[in-house]
């Protein structure tokens, strides 16, 4: 394939919000900076596959339907898919220290600030940035395509502006979708232990026994037997909707591969920062009511600071909020990378490089960028 550069623009806009599109040989990456910098396209060029998911009712500008509904919180009202950014409360509405904050709000429904920083044809880079409107944290993030990697690079930097303390949760709400998961997938991770959530009103048929924790990937299942996490059913092979943790990480990086394809995508992540993997899953169009209507068939693998998803007040009580002191901030870096040939994945490297075994010699080490 010709090796073209890298090309950034932003003279995109769709449903009246403002996109950006990142994009090199390997990759087509694009960013809606007014609905909470989604990340709402991920596609690997090579095989035309975007691996993220998209919602049947497509996507909504949550400023053409109410004034005030960016400031709600109304997650779920506006949820099209793809990669969302969650600041600083993960699940169901909660007020903290008087700040009414909504379903997985409040940054993920209002715009954001940019500039692009570099476009040249070996590396583009924008940076982005947001205040939430209830909370007083500072939000910066910077994206950035090299040529001849199919790995988007995002260093953020978060800071409490704040003159007290604040609590918390932060995560990566990645949903992966159909064409991708249209033959099955698997999951491969570090070491670690998952634990299926518990009990949760109209949520059946579950896939595993509600409460259930052991090491990944077996968990029981509500009839005793064991399910393999590890195993994505191919669409129409399973009904079945879940929720679960991954706890106990060793390293900082999962993969999702649909062996058929023998393509995937991954992300390397600090697992001192984002301590958990949130899987959820919607299997088979099962979810008959509000908000799926029987139309979805998904897995989300979302890096998070916090857990579970039942709201700051929640991972406040059981330790896992994170906490910053006034003026505090942080730094990191987490690496997404599409990937093609391999079956399964060993590892990824702080740089990206995804390790793992060929169709051609399974179990031979594999290497791509």
């Amino acid at each position: 394939m010709f090796e073209s550069g890298c090309r950034i623009s932003d003279e995109w806009t769709y449903q009246d919000l403002q996109a950006l599109v990142l994009e090199n040989h390997l990759l087509r990456v694009v960013v809606l900076v007014d609905k909470g910098s989604d990340i709402v396209e991920f596609r690997y060029k090579p095989l035309d596959l975007d691996f993220l998911l998209h919602m049947p009712g497509g996507m909504r500008n949550p400023r053409q339907y109410t004034p005030s509904a960016y400031t709600s919180g109304a997650f779920i009202d506006y949820y099209s898919g793809g990669w969302n950014e969650v600041l600083p409360n993960g699940g169901p509405g909660v007020i903290y220290k008087g700040a009414a904050l909504g379903q997985h709000g409040e940054i993920s429904l209002i715009p954001w600030q940019y500039t692009i920083l570099e476009q040249t044809a070996e590396r583009v880079s924008v940076s982005l940035s947001v205040r939430p409107l209830r909370t007083p944290f500072y939000l910066q993030k910077t994206l950035s395509l090299e040529r001849g990697r199919a790995v988007l690079t995002i260093e953020e930097t978060l800071t409490n502006e704040a003159g007290m303390t604040m609590d918390l949760m932060w995560g990566q709400h990645i949903a992966f979708g159909r064409p991708f998961l249209d033959e099955g997938a698997r999951v491969d991770v570090a070491p670690c232990r998952i634990l299926a959530h518990a009990i949760m009103p109209d949520y059946e048929p579950r896939r595993f026994q509600p409460g259930a924790e052991n090491n990944w990937p077996l968990l029981p299942t509500p009839d005793g037997s064991l399910a393999d996490a590890s195993d994505i059913p191919a669409f129409g092979k399973a009904e079945a909707q879940e929720m679960a943790y991954l706890l106990d990480l060793t390293d900082g990086w999962y993969a999702i591969t649909n062996p058929q394809r023998q393509a995937g995508f991954g992300i390397r992540f600090d697992h001192h920062l984002y301590r958990y993997i949130w899987y959820w899953q919607q299997l088979g169009n099962v979810a008959k009511g509000a908000p799926w209507w029987g139309r979805l068939h998904t897995t989300a693998l979302e890096p998070w600071t916090s857990f579970p998803t039942n709201g700051l007040l929640e991972a406040i009580e059981n330790g896992s909020a994170l906490q910053l002191a006034p003026g505090e901030r942080i730094h990191t870096t987490l690496r997404a990378v599409a990937y093609h040939g391999i079956i399964r994945v060993n590892g990824i490297s702080q740089e990206g490089v995804v390790e793992g075994d060929s169709a051609e010699n399974e179990g031979s080490k594999y290497a791509t960028l």
